[in-house]
């Protein structure tokens, strides 16, 4: 478990140590799709977080737009709810699924990988916390709360969510290449 204020904690680092990326040296990013092993399980994964970083687009850009008076209230709030709502669901839902199906079959595949897992454990637990203060920030302005204050919310979880989710396929889609694994 990684605590916060640790060089490895998920607000502290721009990147994964080289310690953590002996299979994605092996597998550079843009080599990944021609691989005879990026199979249908990995492609939908990673199509789940193109999602999860267009609904950050859509509600930056949606709050930028209340800010800037191109959107009024009464057609910002229905679509904060349900994409905000949205993203926090799915987000919730794909870490369940990572923690307690995927995460402990690739870990038992290449033992190398093992402390990068325990990272994804830490970032999972890290943004569980980012999840409730951005639901609290998105609540607080449908309540009539500063939305200057929810877009620095935003722009701190969108950042940190970026750095775990490419972390996460820095680690994982190279597992998946190397042993093949289907799911």
């Amino acid at each position: 478990m990684i605590k916060p204020a640790h060089p490895l904690a998920l607000d502290q680092r721009d990147g994964l140590p080289d310690s953590l990326r002996v299979l994605a040296d092996a597998y550079p990013r843009g080599t990944w799709e021609k691989h005879d092993n990026f199979n249908q399980m990995i492609q939908f994964w990673m199509q789940r977080h193109m999602m999860f970083r267009q609904l950050m687009e859509l509600l930056n850009k949606d709050a930028e737009h209340l800010m800037d008076r191109k959107i009024g209230f009464k057609d910002y709030a229905p679509r904060l709810s349900h994409y905000a709502g949205s993203l926090l669901n799915e987000l919730h839902g794909h870490h369940h699924i990572e923690d307690a199906h995927y995460f402990p079959q690739l870990i038992q595949l290449d033992g190398r990988i093992e402390k990068a897992f325990d990272l994804l454990e830490s970032d999972h637990l890290a943004m569980d916390g980012l999840l409730h203060g951005m639901a609290n920030g998105a609540n607080a302005v449908l309540q009539g709360g500063e939305i200057g204050t929810f877009r620095d919310t935003l722009t701190e979880f969108g950042t940190l969510l970026e750095r775990h989710l490419t972390d996460e396929e820095d680690i994982v889609v190279p597992v998946v290449l190397e042993t093949g694994f289907q799911g």
